[in-house]
This record gives structure tokens, sequence and C-alpha cells, in this order.
């Protein structure tokens, strides 16, 4: 079986984009789905390359059950274009990065992440890292809806066939 490939990215991958691999790595975890996927993040700059999540992602997300350490900062590269199915993009400013770089025939992979959220209000998952703890918190409460509301359309598209426990 090959594995759905999933990409989440923002400006760094320290913040937004970790927070987003570690919470939807957890929920198919928790769906006992985990074996479907192949889940990772990147950032659009080589600003932190090597480094674990912020440490207030980290305080964040470990306070939801949510492990983030073990994730290490890299930038997109051009094979990613090609080797993953979906490069989910946490802002405008990183969607039209992506797809400047993105190859034609893969452009079609390259979406906002909170468009799997439309019941939401925003599009864009705001930056927290200037801000404080809360702009860590609305990260989570997007993500996760997100994240919820991705796992329902990749099971609508058919990616995934199997029964989706809460």
């Amino acid at each position: 079986m090959e594995k759905i490939k999933v990409l989440f990215v923002c400006m760094g991958n320290i913040c937004r984009s970790p927070t987003a691999e570690g919470v939807f790595a957890e929920l198919v975890k928790r769906r006992g789905l985990a074996h479907f996927f192949s889940i990772d993040s990147a950032g659009t700059h080589a600003y932190h390359i090597g480094e674990a999540p912020d440490l207030r992602a980290q305080k964040a997300a470990l306070e939801r059950g949510v492990a983030l350490a073990d994730i290490r900062s890299r930038k997109v590269k051009q094979g990613d274009f090609e080797d993953f199915d979906f490069v989910l993009a946490m802002d405008g400013d990183n969607y039209a990065i992506l797809i400047d770089a993105c190859p034609e025939a893969h452009k079609g992979k390259v979406r906002y992440f909170l468009d799997y959220a439309p019941h939401l209000s925003a599009r864009e998952v705001p930056d927290p890292y200037y801000g404080g703890r809360y702009g860590f918190e609305r990260v989570l409460d997007l993500v996760e809806e997100a994240s919820e509301g991705f796992l329902i359309a990749l099971q609508e598209m058919g990616w995934i066939t199997a029964k989706i426990n809460k």
C-alpha cells in the first residue's frame, strides 16, 4: 500500500508547520490510521534548518497531548513537489512562494491548509512567532480544525477507504 504523503509548510518551519505535522500525526495515530500516512513539514525560508520547534509551540502542543520535540526544521526542496501528494501552506505568502517554485505538473498539490476547515472565518494560520501565548493556542485551534477536515476530505476523495474511528 502506498502511503498518502502530506507536507505542511510555513515560513521557518518552527511554529505553524511543525505544529500541523504533530497535530495531524497524532490525530491519525489516535484514529488507527497512521499506517496510511507519511507526514512531514518544511519552511519556505532557511532561517532555522535543523532546529527543533519553538519552545512556546512545543509547550502549547504538549498541553494538548502532542509532542513536537523530535521534529527538526528543514527548507522545502524541489523534489517535495513530486514526492508529496499534498503540500499544505499555512498562509498566502508561503502559498505564493510554493506556487512560484512548483512545477506546473504538481501545482494542484499546493493548497491552503485551512481550506479544509471551510466553516472557519480564516483562510490563513497566523504566524505566532512574535506574539504571546495566545497566538500559539490560536494556531493549535485552527490546525486541529483543519486536520479533522483534511482527514474527512481524504475519505470523501477516496484516498482513505477505511472506516475513520472517532
